[in-house]
């Protein structure tokens, strides 16, 4: 995708260093776009994605480092956009954080964590970047869960986080349209949590797919790509990716 008679379509994946983050990457990257590759951390994985993609085609993707819970390092990605491009097609709040919380042992630190990666930093990164959606006329896809609306043990935190991140989704939608669309893509079993090493746990959860199977990487991808390129006259809409799942929890 490209502006008629301008750049590349320009595009930010947050968490983009690896796992399904990396694939929404590398798929908009297919599609035309240029990627500001954002990580928090996994710097050499960030850094294998940048040469991978600028050997494709030299200087369509560049590396921004933030931890999203910081104003101070937000308005630093911000400003680093403002100055590459002025304006910004695709905005893919896509990292989060992960981990078990239980009632009655869950710390201020835990709960600040999931909070400030699965709702504060999406929240005060698009705002943020409003000015440079709205003159592309772009979008936003925010990556949530099933769990946003069906919780899982153990998980409450991350839950509600989720589950704000959903409402944001449809209030932004509402607020910020007709200059700006707002999606959110609900994966279900895709890629099992890197300390999840239950294979009967695993099985449990497919057994209520009704496709039977966990999905891919590439399927969250294209979803992605379809709300935030594709869909000119969708906004405010949750498109769950689970195979079925939905219909089981």
């Amino acid at each position: 995708m490209s502006r008629a008679g301008a750049l590349p379509a320009q595009a930010l994946v947050t968490g983009a260093a690896r796992r399904i983050g990396a694939c929404i990457a590398e798929t908009l990257h297919q599609r035309g776009c240029d990627v500001f590759l954002h990580y928090h951390s996994s710097s050499d994985s960030v850094g294998r994605l940048a040469d991978k993609l600028n050997a494709q085609r030299a200087a369509s993707a560049t590396i921004v480092q933030a931890d999203l819970g910081k104003a101070e390092d937000t308005n630093r990605l911000v400003e680093l956009i403002k100055a590459r491009t002025g304006q910004l097609d695709l905005l893919v709040n896509n990292a989060s954080r992960f981990f078990p919380t239980s009632v009655g042992n869950t710390s201020a630190e835990q709960w600040d964590d999931l909070m400030d990666s699965n709702l504060r930093g999406p929240y005060f990164l698009t705002q943020a970047l409003v000015p440079e959606l709205a003159s592309a006329g772009g979008s936003v896809v925010n990556l949530l869960d099933v769990h946003a609306v069906k919780p899982m043990p153990g998980h409450a935190v991350y839950c509600m986080a989720k589950a704000g991140l959903q409402m944001m989704t449809l209030a932004l939608a509402k607020e910020l349209g007709p200059e700006i669309r707002v999606n959110g893509v609900a994966p279900g079993a895709i890629l099992w949590p890197e300390n999840e090493n239950d294979p009967g746990h695993q099985q449990g959860i497919l057994e209520k797919v009704v496709m039977g199977r966990a999905g891919r990487p590439e399927d969250i991808a294209s979803a992605v790509a379809y709300l935030g390129l594709d869909a000119p006259y969708v906004t405010g809409q949750i498109l769950a990716v689970d195979g079925g799942r939905s219909l089981n929890v």
